[in-house]
């Protein structure tokens, strides 16, 4: 275990910058709890760093089926993270904070809330790291459950009002549900294998691939694992969740949930099927195929649902939660296409696509709901709200013209519109699926890149090409300026990043690199001798057959 220490170094300093925060955020001081989004930002910005310099293939403690993919991604979901971190700003204690100020309360410990909420944001993302260094099942559960635990609180606590609660208890139970099922698949394929060990359930997978086909239990347990980490991705049939938690969490927690448990479930749904491999080109490795039905069936009903919903919601985060799950769905024509031929081309390599395109959905991301944080809608009654509605938006050139160019950039890349950074993410997916010769995935995708636009358009169209609406609901800025800063951050990144995108590009390629699954089974898998002999029993030694099958 201890040459695996330098793997997890980026995760070991977001965990002690946690510890800082968590005593920094219960300080009576104001301007000390206001340090806490700064040192999160130093963590990530130290976890970064040491990622980008962690072990790479050919390192030796580097290993695994897809040995170069921790640096990449690592240093992937760092860079997201800071993006976030000026997004959450305002999120809690900001009405506390103001009644401390005029002397309407007194500092409790008890009642605020900045240390927990920040504290959860670094163990989501430390947990999201974990995931993209597990070669182990579970070490792959534990990851992805300190990934999803953090965001139910966190989607809970992020408003004041009674609809966060609602969607962080249906969150919960739905994500405990999806746990469930995932963690049944993995039991399943440690009965198949006999190893929790990635590398050895290949290996073993492979070995009766080629004496006549895999294990039933463990196409079951691939099988129940991918439905279960469809919650993690929001893909159907575990995507019911999705609309209601955005809509009701602070924007910048859907943010959030837009992309951590995304990633997460999309390494591991990589590193699951690693285990059994890709076919392409001719090759004898390959998708069971129940599995590859699995993966095409959800596919495409992901991109359908995602966006035929979106097209009838008037919310503006309904409309992005149904594009998330839209975009799960794109991501999975990536999964489904494969390595490609390992001759280090982008184009026909799915993975590749798939870590390249969560990279520009986390960094386009950030500037949609960042928009949405910065206006504050008036109820009758004199309280405020996030923008939510379509209304909330409409004519936003002429009032706040800088936040509809960042909604313009950030909309115009999720549609995948060139040259922004968005198209080059979702031309990878299209190459890739086109050279694995998945021409009619392909047509889906294509269909619902043009339904996409129906709901994207919209947005923009309210947004420039509609007057306010004088009877609709008064806005006004939040007063949140890190907000902005995310927004026009987020679309300045979508058009700056274009400048490296080709290493960016090159980086995913490396990153995508699978080891495929060897015949025999490791070890330490332990398998049962055909034979034992001087068995210790306390009597005579006695000797003891393994019946034939």
């Amino acid at each position: 275990m201890t040459e695996k220490v330098a793997l997890v170094w980026p995760e070991i300093w977001l965990f002690i910058t946690t510890c800082i925060v968590m005593v920094v955020g219960l300080s009576p001081d104001e301007r000390v709890r206001k340090l806490c989004s700064w040192i999160c930002g130093v963590g990530l910005v130290v976890a970064i760093g040491t990622a980008a310099s962690g072990p790479v293939l050919g390192d030796p403690q580097a290993s695994g089926l897809f040995p170069s993919l921790t640096p990449y991604a690592k240093a992937l979901i760092g860079i997201v993270g800071l993006m976030l971190l000026p997004l959450l700003a305002g999120t809690v204690d900001r009405d506390l904070d103001a009644a401390i100020r005029a002397g309407k309360a007194k500092f409790d410990a008890i009642r605020t809330n900045r240390a927990e909420f920040y504290a959860f944001f670094l163990f989501s993302l430390t947990g999201l790291m974990l995931c993209a260094s597990a070669d182990d099942l579970i070490w792959l559960f534990l990851a992805l459950e300190l990934t999803s635990l953090p965001t139910y609180i966190m989607v809970t606590i992020s408003t004041r009002g009674t609809r966060s609660q609602e969607a962080g208890v249906k969150y919960f139970f739905l994500g405990a549900l999806g746990a469930a099922i995932f963690l049944y698949g993995f039991a399943l394929l440690y009965g198949a294998s006999g190893s929790t060990d990635l590398v050895e359930i290949a290996g073993a997978f492979r070995t009766q691939a080629a004496n006549g086909g895999l294990n039933p239990i463990a196409i079951a347990g691939l099988a129940v694992s991918i439905i279960g980490l469809c919650f993690k991705i929001a893909a159907v049939p575990m995507h019911m969740y999705a609309a209601d938690v955005y809509q009701g969490a602070a924007s910048g927690v859907s943010a959030m949930l837009a992309f951590v448990p995304k990633a997460a479930g999309f390494l591991a749904i990589m590193m699951i099927c690693g285990t059994v491999g890709w076919g392409h080109g001719g090759s004898d490795s390959a998708l069971p195929t129940p599995i590859y039905i699995l993966l095409w069936v959800v596919a495409a009903a992901t991109m359908f649902t995602g966006n035929v919903l979106a097209i009838r919601q008037t919310s503006v985060k309904r409309m992005l939660a149904y594009s998330s799950i839209a975009h799960s769905g794109y991501m999975l024509v990536g999964i489904i296409a494969g390595p490609g031929t390992g001759d280090g081309t982008f184009w026909d390599n799915g993975l590749a696509a798939v870590l390249f395109y969560l990279l520009t959905y986390g960094v386009t991301n950030v500037g949609t709901f960042a928009v949405l944080a910065s206006i504050q809608r008036v109820n009758p009654d004199g309280t405020t709200q996030e923008a939510d509605e379509i209304d909330d938006i409409r004519g936003l050139h002429r009032t706040r013209p800088h936040l509809a160019g960042a909604m313009l950039l950030c909309v115009l890349s999720l549609l995948g519109l060139p040259p922004l950074l968005g198209f080059f993410g979702k031309v990878g997916l299209f190459t890739a699926a086109i050279s694995a010769g998945e021409i009619p995935l392909v047509i889906v995708l294509g269909l619902n890149s043009a339904i996409a636009a129906f709901y994207y358009l919209r947005i923009l169209r309210a947004a420039y090409l509609e007057a306010p609406d004088e009877d609709g609901p008064e806005t006004r800025p939040a007063g949140i300026q890190p907000r902005v800063v995310a927004a026009l951050l987020s679309a300045g990144s979508v058009v700056a990043l274009l400048a490296i995108a080709q290493p960016l590009i090159a980086n995913s390629v490396g990153a995508a690199q699978y080891v495929a699954p060897r015949e025999g089974v490791a070890e330490s898998a332990s398998p049962i001798p055909d034979t034992v002999t001087s068995v210790e029993t306390g009597l005579a030694p006695v000797e003891i057959s393994r019946a034939d099958d």
